[in-house]
């Protein structure tokens, strides 16, 4: 059994995308020879590594112990490369980052615009998930560093404080209604609702704190991004939910209703499986997040 190190990234980036082709793509390799690879790893395994299904593929029971040993090379290899990177000219390496939409949020504004420029041989890869996601993937080695809120459950993992999320309403200023300070989302599950994208990361925490009070969000439209949700609100095309750093943001155009319930504040915490073991250059980032 010889499988070489294109391979096992090909096979890493197909597993973590469920998708061949996607996994092609960001490997370099035309679909074809990706799946002639992948193809030849099993013939010579002797046993399938991929299950095909309509919408993409799964890693089999062998595909996941492979996943596994994948996951710890390209680990080993990003961590040769920051050994080597006092040494070698031009040499560049990629941290992994995963981060909730409060967090990705904050990220963008400062601090991930100030660290590429002060580390111009570092790219990172920033993926917005659910805490829950983001815990998961911290702890399998999918991801090097993780900022997620504590209720995600990441008591396995090292933790250090990142910043205090509280997600509040927000209403354009002359709209009726709504009146006071403070609101609950009992009180507003019959309004009408800006929303973010389909499989956005903090509407499907919304939608699953509504669905546990056994209602729904009546969403009249969806918008990529925080911004043109709170540029609809403005206009009066409906309320939403947003981050309170975002309608800070926006606080001129905006009336802000502090959500009450308790799930509405949360701690995020920087995390990864352990941060001594982290690559040169993750260490950096952790130290620039922390």
């Amino acid at each position: 059994m010889r499988f070489d190190l294109v391979d096992l990234r090909l096979f890493l980036l197909v597993a973590e995308r469920g998708s061949i082709t996607h996994g092609a793509e960001l490997a370099g390799l035309a679909l074809a020879s990706a799946s002639a690879r992948i193809k030849g790893m099993e013939e010579r395994l002797g046993a399938p590594l991929l299950e095909r299904r309509r919408r993409g593929v799964v890693p089999t029971a062998a595909g996941q112990a492979l996943l596994h040993h994948a996951r710890a090379v390209q680990n080993q290899i990003e961590a040769m490369a920051g050994d080597l990177a006092a040494y070698a000219t031009g040499l560049r390496a990629r941290v992994r980052l995963m981060a909730n939409t409060a967090a990705t949020a904050e990220l963008l504004r400062e601090i991930l615009p100030a660290f590429l420029v002060a580390h111009p041989g570092i790219d990172i890869e920033l993926d917005e998930r659910p805490s829950h996601e983001i815990a998961q993937a911290v702890a399998s080695g999918a991801a090097d560093l993780g900022i997620a809120a504590t209720w995600a459950g990441l008591a396995h993992l090292e933790q250090k404080p990142f910043f205090i999320d509280r997600l509040v309403v927000i209403a354009a200023r002359n709209r009726p209604g709504l009146e006071g300070r403070t609101v609950s989302l009992t009180e507003i599950l019959g309004e009408s609702f800006v929303g973010l994208s389909t499989g956005h990361a903090l509407q499907e925490h919304i939608a699953r704190q509504a669905a546990r009070l056994g209602g729904h969000l009546h969403v009249r439209i969806r918008v990529p991004g925080l911004d043109n949700v709170c540029r609809l609100v403005a206009q009066g095309a409906g309320i939403a939910i947003v981050p309170e750093s975002a309608a800070r943001r926006s606080a001129r155009t905006l009336r802000t209703l502090r959500l009450t319930d308790d799930w509405a504040t949360r701690q995020l915490n920087l995390c990864a499986r352990r941060f001594d073991e982290l690559t040169p250059q993750a260490k950096l980032l952790a130290t620039a997040l922390a």
